[in-house]
């Protein structure tokens, strides 16, 4: 039974669509996936699943949550595989002048056209630097998410498409954990 990370968009951020992990954790229970751990409060979740069609899944999860908690989050599903193929494509590894705490990876439903990659390119007004690699988008805010001026609503908007983030240490211990409980 393979191990799998479910990120939600938008949890308890700003005193927004607020839930306990514990709950959150039942509600998988419910749903019959196995093992569910979280970390940390911004709807992290890994658990065991035989379920082939992870895009059903992610609906099942969503629709589950917008029952239990009166709010849908979008909801990304990747595989300990898949994270584990994010960390080994990092294009900043190796690279001293890159802080984990700088580095944001948006998980995105799926791999973006070339037109919507050069829009994305587009916005980049200063230092960041933006690497696509499939379904993922490598951000290196090298004075921080807060003080860059490249806004994320605006590459929602260059998108078309809705992604959650999360940063380079939160990345490796989601695949820290779903590799202990594959």
């Amino acid at each position: 039974m393979p191990a799998i990370v479910c990120l939600l968009r938008g949890v308890n951020m700003g005193g927004n669509n607020r839930m306990k992990m514990e709950p959150l954790r039942d509600l998988f229970e419910s749903l019959r996936l196995r093992n569910p751990r979280t970390y940390i409060q911004s709807g992290n979740i890994v658990f065991r699943s035989n379920a082939k069609d992870l895009d059903k899944l992610a609906s099942r999860i969503q629709e589950a949550i917008g029952l239990g908690f009166g709010f849908q989050p979008d909801v990304v599903l990747r595989t300990a595989s898949d994270l584990q193929t994010v960390v080994a494509r990092n294009p900043f590894a190796g690279r001293t002048d890159v802080a984990r705490d700088r580095l944001v990876v948006l998980f995105l439903p799926s791999d973006p056209s070339q037109e919507v990659r050069e829009r994305v390119h587009a916005l980049n007004p200063g230092p960041e630097e933006i690497h696509f690699d499939g379904r993922e988008i490598y951000i290196h805010f090298p004075n921080g998410v807060s003080q860059s001026k490249l806004s994320l609503s605006a590459v929602e908007r260059a998108l078309k498409s809705t992604w959650t983030g999360r940063n380079w240490n939160t990345v490796l211990k989601l695949l820290e954990m779903a590799q202990a409980t594959a």
